[in-house]
């Protein structure tokens, strides 16, 4: 089978990906269900199969994004976030960066701990990371005159420039997760895990440049998919559900007006 950019595949992820070519995607960014707090209409997935086709179909460079956490089971978390992360890394993943995935809500109020409030986003790279557009964030009153940072086992003075407004980001982002602020469209509340949209968008700014090829092998909603056209980047959406599927071309159609 020929695998066309700008395409939904109502397919299970590894069946597709095992009729992608080497080196073919220059980012992928995703969110697995995780333990049995996500429920896909009965489906369910391999994480460590999906590694692997992952680094395989992966450029030199390129970038997966995996975004995960961890189920709570008679008081214990399950840790398998962290598994995942490490077979990743048994796949030769480069562990980029473990950046945090901050819920502007709250959940249900635990009895004995303190609010779950994140997500790792796992950030894995097929060797050396070709692209890198940091977020910049004012840095009004960062007043010190010089920080030390470690660079490839070697210690760097950075001088503090006066004149310069802004910053990178740091690798936690704040970012709203309930009621009407994840999505700015309702078919996006038809799928019972949404992704954030400002955590998909800001993903795509950072690892991939205009032209670049953008894939999700479980695409849910489709909200890769959108921000992945919004910001002129081409895409690869796949999801086992046949409904999901349907509802990723809804909104498809109706945010492509916003480019327009």
């Amino acid at each position: 089978m020929t695998i066309e950019r700008n395409k939904i595949y109502n397919s299970d992820c590894l069946t597709l990906m095992a009729d992608m070519p080497g080196n073919l995607i220059d980012l992928t960014v995703t969110s697995p269900p995780y333990d049995s707090l996500r429920k896909y209409h009965g489906y369910s997935f391999d994480a460590d199969a999906i590694n692997k086709e992952l680094y395989r179909v992966t450029k030199p460079g390129g970038i997966v994004v995996w975004v995960v956490g961890d189920q709570t089971i008679n008081g214990s978390e399950s840790g398998e976030s962290f598994r995942q992360a490490l077979k990743f890394k048994e796949e030769k993943f480069r562990l980029h960066d473990t950046m945090i995935y901050q819920k502007m809500g709250l959940g249900f109020t635990p009895k004995d701990k303190y609010y779950q409030s994140f997500e790792y986003m796992f950030v894995f790279s097929k060797g050396v990371p070709k692209t890198f557009n940091p977020i910049q964030v004012d840095r009004t009153g960062h007043k010190h005159g010089s920080v030390g940072c470690k660079s490839r086992g070697t210690q760097k003075k950075i001088k503090y420039d006066p004149t310069k407004k802004t910053r990178n980001a740091n690798n936690i982002w704040l970012i709203a997760n309930h009621s009407k602020n994840a999505a700015k469209d309702d078919l996006a509340y038809q799928h019972e895990a949404i992704f954030p949209e400002e955590l998909a968008k800001n993903h795509i700014l950072s690892w991939s440049n205009p032209g670049d090829l953008v894939f999700d092998p479980m695409a849910g909603s489709g909200t890769t998919g959108v921000q992945a056209v919004l910001n002129k980047r081409d895409f690869i959406l796949c999801d086992c559900s046949a409904e999901y599927c349907d509802l990723m071309k809804k909104r498809l159609t109706l945010r492509l007006n916003e480019t327009l």
